[in-house]
């Protein structure tokens, strides 16, 4: 099954919005510094997007759409600690559906709740994040939501690197998933709308395809 959401037309229109209000920033000669040690051209910060109401709610409607067509039997909605909570909190809204978070690890005080919400053992979820990078904090959220008894029947985010790490290690999890949006289409509205040269452009390719050494 295809990772991409049903509408490419939106898809790419969801990369030029979230370039259009920096919630992706494209540097690909003075990069950032991820927590990983990598370098990286590009910053992505999708809770930008609850900023902006008409944004906000294309990537509502998108969402809602994409998981009604993917998956009909859906019970509850998980958004994963925590950037994917208010997300998943619109869409399960949306919905008319229950729903619950996953915290990257329990908390240390009170009930000491991995998840939190009402959880409710054999219901059918689609869990929500914003941004997929190696898939690693969806797994774990994945992974809390299944030891639980719930039944997860796939994953969706606003937008995806690409990283070739990323599907083996989903599809090893064995997660379904899908992105509105994604780095290969971002790409073209870079270059299209001008954020970034063919010089700048060969250099955001090679990211991709190889982060952990990627160098300006």
């Amino acid at each position: 099954m295809s990772n991409q959401g049903s509408n490419p037309a939106l898809r790419s229109r969801i990369a030029s919005e979230l370039l259009k209000i920096k919630a992706i920033k494209l540097s690909p000669n003075d990069p950032f510094k991820w927590s990983s040690g990598w370098n990286s051209p590009i910053y992505c910060d999708n809770r930008m997007t609850l900023s902006y109401p008409d944004l906000r709610t294309m990537i509502k409607n998108a969402f809602v759409q994409d998981i009604k067509l993917r998956y009909p039997e859906v019970e509850m909605i998980a958004g994963v600690a925590t950037a994917g909570i208010p997300q998943g909190a619109i869409i399960a809204e949306a919905m008319n559906l229950p729903f619950i978070y996953v915290r990257d690890k329990a908390k240390s005080h009170g009930m000491t709740n991995r998840i939190e919400g009402q959880v409710r053992e054999g219901k059918n979820v689609v869990v929500i994040e914003d941004l997929i990078s190696t898939g690693g904090s969806s797994i774990r959220a994945i992974e809390a939501l299944r030891e639980a008894k719930m039944k997860v029947m796939g994953l969706a985010a606003i937008f995806t690197y690409g990283f070739p790490d990323a599907d083996t290690n989903l599809s090893a999890a064995e997660v379904d998933y899908f992105t509105l949006s994604g780095y290969d289409v971002l790409l073209d509205i870079a270059i299209q709308e001008n954020y970034v040269d063919a010089q700048a452009l060969e250099s955001l390719k090679a990211w991709r395809l190889d982060p952990s050494t990627w160098k300006v």
